[in-house]
């Protein structure tokens, strides 16, 4: 059945499509924190890393297409978001990357695939930037590596719907319940402040990259994606059409397409 979400309404009702018993899950301790993981399928891995203030519910419609396809997939709550908890310390993004490290050694993977979504995608380029040895590639979607990548901030009916599902979920998940609006406090500081690349830095990136955004994308410059498609060698651009930041929940057939079609190009 093809799934079209545009405004949301689905989304922010009852979530996306609810994930299946995992074949493993559990934490990771990292750094004065509890990552929660969970694991689909068997054959190549892929790790999907979501987005600021989601939790890995939101990747409900790629993970049976990544099992489908003969692969692996491998879900986080990043640290402090979801199930996963957190010190009182800020949020990095370099933090949370050493947290999928983590979790990849406690998996024993020796190197995987990472798709990341916004936040997701900052850590999953650090990531592949720091150890390259251990990132087969990256779909790197709707994100910024600098803070002049982003636009001036609007609410929509779809952001005020997408922010609704994260509270609840929040609320339901979290070991702090009550603490969703300090928890967005935080999370938006680094977000403000964080990743700070240069055209330098990404030219050192030594990984395959795609650098996907939804052509309606309500946060991120086109020309910002440009530019890292440009600075990051031998990096691909893809553009989605009709979707926008929420393009995995939008129109997932879609998106899943582009995911697979670069993982088949690795």
């Amino acid at each position: 059945m093809y799934v079209t979400d545009d405004e949301l309404v689905d989304f922010d009702a009852h979530g996306a499509a609810p994930l299946a018993k995992p074949k493993d899950e559990g934490f990771v301790e990292n750094d004065g924190a509890r990552i929660w993981y969970a694991t689909y399928g068997s054959g190549p891995a892929v790790m999907l890393l979501h987005g600021g203030l989601g939790n890995a519910r939101n990747w409900g419609y790629q993970v049976p297409a990544l099992v489908a396809s003969g692969r692996q997939a491998v879900v986080i709550d990043s640290r402090g978001h979801g199930r996963s908890t957190r010190d009182d310390r800020p949020f990095h993004y370099a933090q949370m990357a050493e947290d999928v490290l983590a979790v990849m050694d406690h998996l024993d993977l020796a190197r995987t695939a990472l798709v990341g979504w916004s936040d997701g995608a900052c850590t999953a380029l650090i990531l592949a930037d720091r150890r390259p040895d251990r990132v087969s590639g990256v779909f790197f979607f709707a994100c910024n590596m600098d803070p002049s990548g982003t636009l001036e901030f609007r609410p929509t009916p779809v952001i005020d719907r997408c922010f609704s599902r994260h509270r609840k979920d929040y609320q339901a998940l979290s070991a702090t319940p009550d603490a969703f609006d300090s928890f967005v406090t935080d999370v938006s500081q680094m977000m403000q402040t964080e990743p700070n690349y240069t055209a330098a830095d990404l030219a050192g990136i030594k990984v395959p990259v795609a650098v996907v955004l939804g052509e309606n994308d309500e946060f991120i410059k086109r020309e910002h994606a440009d530019y890292l498609a440009r600075s990051i060698p031998d990096a691909e651009l893809i553009l989605i059409p009709d979707v926008s930041h929420f393009a995995p929940l939008q129109r997932p057939e879609h998106f899943n397409r582009e995911v697979l079609s670069f993982l088949d190009r690795l």
